[in-house]
């Protein structure tokens, strides 16, 4: 069943596949982001109750889940990696980690920012504030452990057991708000029975998360050619796209003198 997966455990075809959908992530992610936040910024209704000032939701909101989806995509590559001893999930999975910390402090950014105005604090050690807090320690922790060993092998193995371990925050996450009594709002847009918002609300919403989902995409996958080209840099294949790189820069940099 996942014998489709074994040809990507080399890291020349893994560095292939992630330069094949890179562009096809960036400039999808881009037209949907640019169109969600546009449509949302500037043509979506005020909100009855909040006024303009929700409109930050259209960046909150979508780094809030997609922080969350990160570290998932984080635990599946611990899997893969510790179940299918396939390395190249190790260097997906820290790859990720830097991109997961960078939308988490957005999230918590912007959460800060909205917060300020409708609650009358910056922070609140409310459940769900707390528990995406921790998502961040968990990334950087992440980052921190796999430094820490100079076998990346090993580095791979016992991350990847912290990942899997941290994972058990992600329903905590997502279900605070009903298990607690939490100053934060209820889920948005995941009622998908009925969502808590009007549909001229709702779409730029959706254009925004999927959007921005694809720009990280994007960002992943080069994160990932990059780990890629570290880790065989003395390997042909590897020499030969960075002699390439290389050249190509010094073509560059002559043009602009």
């Amino acid at each position: 069943m996942w014998k489709w997966l074994h040809p990507y455990a080399k890291n020349q075809a893994a560095y292939g596949l992630c330069g094949q959908m890179m562009p096809w992530f960036l400039w999808i992610g881009a037209s949907l982001f640019l169109t969600g936040c546009v449509w949302g910024l500037a043509f979506a209704p005020s909100d009855y109750q909040q006024g303009d000032a929700f409109r930050i939701i259209y960046v909150h909101v979508p780094s809030a889940l997609l922080s969350m989806g990160l570290y998932s995509g984080m635990a599946i590559m611990a899997f893969v990696g510790l179940v299918w001893q396939i390395k190249n999930a190790y260097l997906a999975m820290v790859s990720i980690a830097p991109v997961g910390a960078m939308v988490t402090v957005v999230a918590l950014a912007t959460g800060a920012i909205w917060g300020k105005p409708m609650w009358g604090t910056w922070w609140e050690w409310d459940a769900r504030l707390t528990s995406e807090l921790i998502l961040l320690f968990l990334y950087l922790g992440v980052l921190s452990l796999y430094s820490v060993f100079d076998d990346r092998l090993k580095a791979g193995k016992v991350t990847a057991i912290l990942v899997l371990v941290g994972s058990v925050n992600l329903p905590i996450i997502h279900y605070s708000v009903e298990w607690w009594n939490t100053l934060h709002q209820g889920a948005t847009i995941t009622k998908f029975a009925k969502p808590s918002m009007p549909t001229e609300m709702l779409i730029p919403l959706l254009l925004s998360l999927f959007g921005y989902g694809f720009l990280l995409a994007s960002l992943v996958c080069y994160r990932i050619q990059t780990a890629l080209l570290a880790n065989d840099a003395l390997r042909p294949w590897a020499q030969k796209i960075l002699l390439q790189r290389a050249q190509k820069a010094s073509v560059i940099g002559e043009g602009n003198k």
